[in-house]
C-alpha cells in the first residue's frame, strides 16, 4: 500500500512542480500573472505537504528549495569556463562616434548595433546542465568568482529548470528593485542599522550573505544578457540569443533596440536618459554591441574587453564644495599624484572628501587653487573627480598653486618627463615606492599574503626586515615579533600565509612584480602562454605581441622589465627561497610539431554530433593546432555540420565557407592523429 501511495505522491509532486514553475515564469519573468497569489499559495502548500511526508521526493529544482536558510562557512572560488570580460566606457556622443569609426575600420561587413540597458547591480554567471540550474557565481575578477549558488537559488526569477535541456553558462545582472530597496532601508532604519547607500550596494551585500535566508528575504531580481558555450542554442546574433533565452524561461530585458547608425543609437540614449527615473530598477547607462556574432568574432578582443561593445555611462550627479588642500602621494612606479582634499559632500550615494587630480598637466589645465569652490562628480558613478573651478566664487587674493619640485617621501628632485604627463620620482630606493611595491606584491590579486596590510609592510621596510620582494621569504618569527602589535599568533598566521604563497601559480607572481602596463589578466595570459618564468624572461617582443589582445606597449614593457639585471637577481632569489615559478592553471592546447591539416585553421562546429561530444571534438582539433570558434565569419576555414544544423550552416553557405559532414571531420582527425603518432 505504501508503494502505491508513494507512486501517486511522486506523480502529483511532479505535476505540481511543473505547474508552479509555469506560474512562476509568468509572474517573475514575463510579468504576466496567470493565477492569483492565493491559488499559487494553495498549490505550493500542497507540494510542501507531499515533500514533508515523502522527503525522498524532494528535488533540487523544486520551488520549495528557494527559501534558503543554510549557514555557509564561506564562499568557494569558481573559475569561469569562459572569462567574464569588462567593457570599455563612453561618456559622450563623441566617444560613441569614435567607437563606430573603429568598428567600421575593423570589418567590411555592414553593422547593426543592439542597445541594451545597463542594469546597476551585480554581474553573475549561472551554470545549467541538461536544463537544471547547477551553479551560480559572482563575476569576481572576470576569471575567478565566488560560488553563491545557494543565494542565487532564492531569486525567484531564476528558473531552477529550463524549458529545454540545454547545457551552458548564462550571464546577467542581479539587482534590487527600487521598491525592495526602499523597504529594506526603512526596515534597517527602524532597527537602528546602517542603511545601504544605493540598490547596487544592497544587491551585492544581499548576494554575499552567508545565510541564504537573508538573501531570500531581500526580493532580488535578475536580467540575463549573455551566454558562454551556447553553440547548442544555434543562434547567430545577440538579438536572437536574447529571444532564445526568453523562450527557454530566462528573464531578459525587453527595453532593447537595434539600429544601423550611431545617430539613432544616440537618440535612444537620450530617450532612456529621460525615462530612467520611471523604471522600477536602476540603470547607469546603455550597452552598445555589434549584433552579429560572426562580425563580433572578426572584430575580436583586447586583453580586457571585447572590441565590438562599449558601455555608455549616464552623466554623473554634480555638486559644489570647497578645496582645502592638495596632498601628494608616491606610487610604486615613482609617479607622484596630487589628491584634492575638500569639504565633505554627499554625492551619488556616498560622502566624498577626496578626489584624485591625476597629474600635473591636469592640475595646471584646470587651474585648481587652495580655497577654490569646485564642481565634483563621480566618473562612472564611482570615482570622485573635479570637473572645474567656479571662477566667479574665487577669492580676489587667490594665487596659482605651486607644483612641488621634490619628492614628498625622499626629497629627491622630481622629473616631468617630456613623453609623460606624470611627475615622477626617479630614485629607485625611494621608500614610498618600495612600500607601495611590497603592498602590491602581497595584495589579494597578486601573491595573496594575508595579514600583511599597509601598516605591517611599512614597518617591515622601515625596520630593515625587507628591502626587496624576495626578503619576504626569509622572514622569521623573531623578525615579525619586532613589529608593533604583532604577537605570536599573528606572526604564525603571517608566516603560514607567506609559506602558502610559495605554491602560487606563476600568473600571481608576474602580476605581483608590478610590470608597467601588465594587469592581472595580462599576467595570466603571459603565464599561460610561456608556462615558466625562464621562458617568459627569454621571450621576444614579437612573441609577446603575437598573443591575442596584446600590443606593442605591453610587449615593450615586459621585455624592458626582464632585461634588467636586478630583476634576474630577484627571480633567482625567489627560486632559492622555494617560490614556484611555473604556471599551474588550465594549459593552452599543446602545439603540434608534425604537419597537420588543422594547424592554424579556424573551425566552427554546429548541429548534433554522434561520435564525440562537441567539447571532445573541440579539444581534439585544438590539440592538433586548430582553433574552434562559436560563430561563422569570412575568416572561418571550415564548418562541421552535424544533424539539424541551422543558421550557422546557412551563413557558411552564403559566405562560401567549406562545409564538412561529421564523417569528413572524423576522417581528417584520424589522419592527423596517425601522422602525429608516427
Amino acid at each position: 500500500m505504501k508503494k502505491i501511495i508513494l507512486a501517486e505522491a511522486e506523480e502529483r509532486a511532479a505535476e505540481l512542480r511543473e505547474e508552479l514553475q509555469r506560474h512562476s515564469n509568468a509572474y517573475y519573468v514575463l510579468d504576466k500573472p496567470t493565477i492569483s497569489d492565493y491559488e499559487y499559495d494553495q498549490l505550493y502548500q500542497e507540494l510542501v505537504d507531499i515533500e514533508t511526508d515523502y522527503p525522498e521526493l524532494i528535488t533540487s529544482e523544486s520551488p520549495t528549495q528557494r527559501v534558503g536558510g543554510k549557514i555557509l562557512p564561506g564562499f568557494e572560488k569558481v573559475e569561469h569556463d569562459v572569462p567574464m570580460l569588462s567593457l570599455g566606457n563612453a561618456f559622450n556622443k563623441e566617444d560613441l562616434l569614435n567607437f563606430d569609426q573603429r568598428i567600421k575600420r575593423l570589418t567590411d561587413d555592414s553593422v547593426q548595433y543592439i542597445c541594451e540597458l545597463k542594469i546597476d547591480g551585480l554581474a553573475v554567471s549561472l551554470r545549467y546542465e541538461n536544463g537544471v540550474f547547477q551553479r551560480g557565481a559572482t563575476r569576481g575578477d572576470g576569471v575567478v568568482g565566488e560560488d553563491i549558488t545557494q543565494n542565487l537559488r532564492t531569486v525567484k526569477a531564476i528558473p531552477l529548470r529550463l524549458k529545454q535541456p540545454y547545457t551552458f553558462e548564462v550571464r546577467g545582472e542581479c539587482y534590487m528593485p527600487k521598491s525592495s530597496f526602499a523597504k529594506l532601508n526603512e526596515e534597517r532604519d527602524e532597527k537602528g542599522q546602517e542603511i545601504f547607500a544605493n540598490p547596487r550596494n544592497a544587491a551585492a551585500g544581499s548576494l554575499r550573505q552567508l545565510d541564504s535566508s537573508v538573501t531570500a528575504s531581500r526580493n532580488l531580481n535578475i536580467f540575463l544578457y549573455g551566454a558562454a558555450n551556447f553553440d547548442d542554442l544555434d543562434v547567430s546574433s545577440q538579438s536572437r540569443l536574447l529571444e532564445k533565452l526568453a523562450d527557454i524561461g530566462l528573464r531578459t530585458n525587453p527595453e532593447r533596440r537595434i539600429f544601423t547608425s550611431m545617430e539613432d543609437v544616440w537618440s535612444f540614449i537620450e530617450e532612456m536618459t529621460e525615462k530612467r527615473t520611471e523604471l522600477t530598477y536602476d540603470i547607469d547607462g546603455i550597452v552598445i554591441k555589434v549584433d552579429d556574432f560572426s562580425t563580433q568574432e572578426e572584430i575580436g578582443y583586447t586583453v580586457k574587453a571585447p572590441r565590438w561593445a562599449i558601455a555608455y555611462k549616464f552623466p554623473a550627479e554634480e555638486k559644489e564644495t570647497i578645496l582645502r588642500d592638495i596632498e601628494w602621494t608616491v606610487g610604486r612606479t615613482g609617479v607622484v599624484t596630487p589628491t584634492a582634499v575638500m569639504d565633505p559632500v554627499f554625492i551619488a550615494g556616498s560622502t566624498v572628501q577626496r578626489a584624485s587630480l591625476h597629474n600635473v598637466d591636469l592640475l595646471e589645465e584646470k587651474d585648481v587653487r587652495i580655497g577654490d569652490t569646485v564642481v565634483i562628480h563621480k566618473a562612472g558613478d564611482i570615482i570622485p573627480e573635479i570637473l572645474h573651478v567656479v571662477l566667479e566664487k574665487r577669492h580676489s587674493d587667490s594665487q596659482p598653486y605651486a607644483i612641488p619640485e621634490f619628492c614628498p617621501a625622499c626629497d629627491s628632485k622630481l622629473a616631468h618627463l617630456e613623453e609623460e604627463v606624470a611627475l615622477r620620482c626617479l630614485n629607485p630606493k625611494c621608500p614610498a615606492q618600495m612600500k607601495e611595491g611590497l603592498s602590491h606584491f602581497v595584495s589579494r590579486n597578486a601573491m595573496n599574503i594575508t595579514g600583511l596590510g599597509v601598516r605591517v609592510v611599512s614597518q617591515m621596510y622601515e625596520k630593515g626586515l625587507v628591502n626587496d620582494l624576495s626578503d619576504l621569504y626569509t622572514l622569521t618569527m623573531d623578525d615579525l615579533l619586532k613589529l608593533d602589535k604583532i604577537k605570536e599568533k599573528s606572526a604564525t598566521n603571517i608566516l603560514t600565509a607567506i609559506d602558502a604563497s610559495r605554491e602560487n601559480s606563476l600568473e600571481r607572481l608576474v602580476f605581483g612584480l608590478g610590470i608597467r602596463n601588465v594587469g592581472s589578466k595580462a599576467a595570466r595570459m603571459l603565464a599561460e602562454e610561456f608556462e615558466t618564468i625562464d621562458r617568459l624572461m627569454d621571450a621576444t617582443k614579437e612573441e609577446i605581441e603575437s598573443i591575442e589582445g596584446f600590443g606593442e606597449i605591453i610587449a615593450e614593457s615586459v621585455v624592458a622589465f626582464f632585461s634588467l639585471e636586478e630583476v634576474h637577481e630577484l627571480i633567482e632569489a625567489f627560486r632559492n627561497n622555494g617560490v614556484n615559478l611555473t604556471y599551474k592553471g588550465r594549459r593552452k592546447a599543446e602545439k603540434v610539431d608534425t604537419p597537420s591539416i588543422w594547424q592554424g585553421k579556424t573551425v566552427v562546429l554546429t548541429g548534433k554530433l554522434h561520435h564525440y561530444t562537441r567539447q571532445e571534438a573541440t579539444e581534439m582539433i585544438q590539440n592538433l593546432g586548430g582553433k574552434v570558434t562559436g560563430s561563422v565569419s569570412k575568416n572561418t576555414d571550415w564548418l562541421v555540420a552535424g544533424d539539424e544544423a541551422g543558421s550557422k550552416l546557412t551563413k557558411a553557405q552564403s559566405l562560401g565557407v567549406p562545409v564538412w559532414s561529421e564523417e569528413e571531420m572524423l576522417k581528417h582527425l584520424e589522419r592527423s592523429e596517425t601522422s602525429e603518432n608516427q
